[in-house]
């Protein structure tokens, strides 16, 4: 499918709903768009992430990676690839992953607002062992920098109750943020804990957490978390 691919900048948010694949600035490959990042131009002149896809503007995209970015950044591949004068950040890589960041927040606090999480220790326990009736679990999430204990237990809970003598719980585990960020998105204070509950919104959050640990994990870093693990 690489007639669906712009090599250079796509027309604006409203006409790539239907591309499925784009190509990237810096390694030049055609990839599906949700492992890569659109950025623009701001009205000032400043090159931004669109992280969500749809700011408007024509949209270059780059590789979901932080090494990619910073490249991009490097070797003036945005000032080539908008084929005009732009001012980009030398921090362009992290201010992009603050922005990941900050958009699986926002998900986040959708889905407690929604009903659809529940938090602290011995409430996901409590899930795990006994889900509200007809409510499935859709995600296990930690906080990156919790303790491993509560974290292996609720784990192993959560691959007993798989049963069958399967070593995963069958729903991702994801640990791409850190309690206070948690505290952010739940609206109350140290949490290390939580699980989602299936609805309608619970796609957005996890495909936001996917695209953030893809840009931090494409490099090896492995101190960035696992984010959507045991997913499978």
């Amino acid at each position: 499918m690489l007639a669906t691919a712009d090599p250079d900048l796509d027309n604006g948010p409203r006409t790539t709903k239907s591309a499925t694949m784009r190509m990237c600035a810096v390694s030049r490959e055609v990839r599906p768009i949700d492992e890569l990042i659109r950025f623009v131009v701001s009205p000032s002149g400043e090159v931004i992430a669109d992280v969500k896809r749809k700011l408007p503007g024509r949209g270059l995209w780059v590789s979901a990676s932080r090494s990619a970015v910073a490249e991009a950044v490097r070797r003036h591949h945005f000032g080539r690839g908008f084929r005009r004068d732009v001012r980009v950040a030398a921090s362009l890589a992290a201010d992009t992953e603050q922005l990941l960041v900050r958009s699986v927040i926002e998900a986040l606090a959708v889905l407690a607002k929604a009903g659809q999480v529940v938090s602290g220790f011995a409430k996901v326990e409590a899930a795990l062992t006994a889900p509200p009736k007809g409510v499935a679990i859709q995600a296990l999430i930690h906080a990156c920098d919790g303790a491993h204990d509560g974290i292996r237990k609720l784990d192993a809970l959560a691959r007993q109750k798989a049963g069958n003598g399967r070593e995963t719980p069958g729903f991702p585990v994801v640990d791409a943020l850190t309690s206070a960020e948690l505290d952010l998105a739940l609206g109350r204070s140290n949490v290390v804990h939580a699980a989602l509950l299936a609805g309608p919104a619970s796609r957005t959050f996890l495909s936001r957490s996917h695209t953030l640990v893809r840009y931090r994990l494409a490099d090896a870093d492995k101190t960035a978390g696992t984010a959507a693990r045991n997913s499978k």
